[in-house]
């Protein structure tokens, strides 16, 4: 079985069409992020009544305030209580955005009876276990990605969801970036013809510190994973197989790391169905700043994305002409206004009871990608991203683990090419 099939196998969504050809509606008409107000167009009806949703949000980080922010000025939503581990910081967020409680206990907001629904924007370690608590208490869940740091936890969190019949949408802002929305408008609506090649390139302004890239899961799954996520976006279809390779070029004090955490540069090749192809480069440092691009050839055009920076203002002069500004030198700066978009679309779900547009499927996906590409930078070696798959056994939709190649079979093992039988049916959004 091909694994272009994934979409139809791992789908939450299914009574809709896969998320990969989803396209933002709301992007292409905004203003200004400086005011959150004019980014939402409702789709309810001024003579519709719909209640209102009331939030939580785990997690007063800085992700978590751009979150809160956007909530605080979605209509018909309302944030109720925020937490965070230094109380202080909760408090001070909920001062900012009067919001009526804060606590310092995550399962504060997830138990509380006026919570619809939570945001999780707490470090990655917990999300699963957040995940499956929102689950067992009924409240829809926002997750930053990723939904877990391994692979059973992840089929472990959305089956949770699924038999709970709540919604989860995962964090994957990138998608809601009014660049990239544009390509993929392109690409869906025909612009450039059948595709025949995606290039993604993603450099930061300077590398993390040595703390924060041990422990982290490697360049493919902390970094990477984005752009192999939009590689999958802009195809609209899922990936075959991958090739990766890796290199450390800025930072030589993380070469004592295991795995793909020795690496600061990397690069990889993607084949889709129909010999369509994705080539992707990340780097941890850019010494001008941002620089994400996205391109798509088709067989009848081409369209790219050039950098972004703060204004378009240009200097001309006898020996400089170009832009009088450098780049975005942070993310949050560079990819606010994804942040914001986001927000709003899992509002607008909540209010509308509609599909997310990012469901537990699209982080899943984006996880087996990144697994694959470090395997295959490992073992120097195209990596089926079906091999992926089948190293998961369930005994029950929430009991996963992964099965090693040299491990005893549990009993009854039996390897699934079929990742839809990993999973849970389930209508729910």
């Amino acid at each position: 079985m091909k694994f272009s099939q994934l979409s139809v196998i791992l789908s939450v969504v299914i009574t809709a069409s896969t998320c990969t050809a989803f396209v933002p509606s709301n992007v292409f008409s905004r203003g200004s992020t400086k005011s959150f107000g004019p980014l939402f167009e409702s789709s309810v009806k001024d003579t519709d009544v719909k209640k209102e949703v009331k939030v939580g949000v785990i997690g007063c980080g800085r992700i978590g305030i751009v979150h809160l922010g956007a909530i605080t000025q979605a209509p018909n939503v309302r944030p109720v209580i925020v937490s965070n581990p230094t109380v202080s910081k909760a408090e001070a967020a909920a001062a900012q955005y009067g919001v009526p409680r804060f606590t310092a206990d995550a399962m504060d907001v997830i138990t509380d009876p006026e919570v619809d629904a939570v945001w999780i924007c707490s470090p990655s370690q917990y999300h699963a276990d957040q995940i499956k608590a929102c689950a067992a208490n009924g409240k829809d869940v926002f997750c930053e990605k990723p939904i877990a740091t391994d692979l059973s936890e992840t089929v472990e969190a959305i089956n949770a969801c699924r038999e709970a019949g709540v919604k989860i949408m995962i964090g994957l802002q990138r998608r809601f970036d009014p660049n990239f929305s544009r390509v993929k408008q392109a690409v869906v609506g025909g612009e450039v013809g059948e595709t025949i090649m995606v290039k993604l390139c993603s450099r930061d302004p300077s590398p993390p510190p040595f703390e924060y890239v041990k422990g982290g899961g490697g360049i493919f799954a902390d970094m990477a994973v984005h752009d192999l996520d939009m590689s999958r976006f802009l195809v609209g279809e899922d990936p075959i197989e991958i090739l990766s390779l890796g290199s450390c070029h800025i930072d030589k004090s993380i070469e004592v790391l295991d795995g793909s955490e020795k690496y600061d540069t990397a690069a990889c090749l993607v084949r889709y169905p129909n010999g369509k192809t994705a080539m992707i480069d990340v780097c941890r440092q850019s010494s001008y700043g941002y620089d994400q691009r996205a391109e798509v050839l088709g067989n009848k055009g081409m369209i790219a994305t050039d950098n972004v920076y703060p204004n378009t203002a240009k200097i001309y002069k006898n020996d400089f002409t170009g832009n009088a500004d450098m780049p975005f030198d942070f993310f949050l700066s560079r990819y606010n206004e994804a942040y914001v978009q986001e927000t709003i679309a899992f509002c607008e779900s909540l209010v509308n009871d509609a599909p997310v547009p990012i469901t537990g499927e699209d982080g899943l996906v984006a996880l087996i990608m990144a697994i694959a590409a470090d395997k295959s930078a490992a073992e120097d070696r195209w990596v089926s991203f079906q091999e992926i798959v089948q190293a998961v056994y369930c005994k029950s939709p929430t009991e996963c683990e992964l099965i090693a190649q040299s491990d005893l079979f549990p009993e009854g093992f039996k390897p699934v090419a079929d990742a839809k039988e990993l999973l849970v049916d389930d209508s729910t959004a």
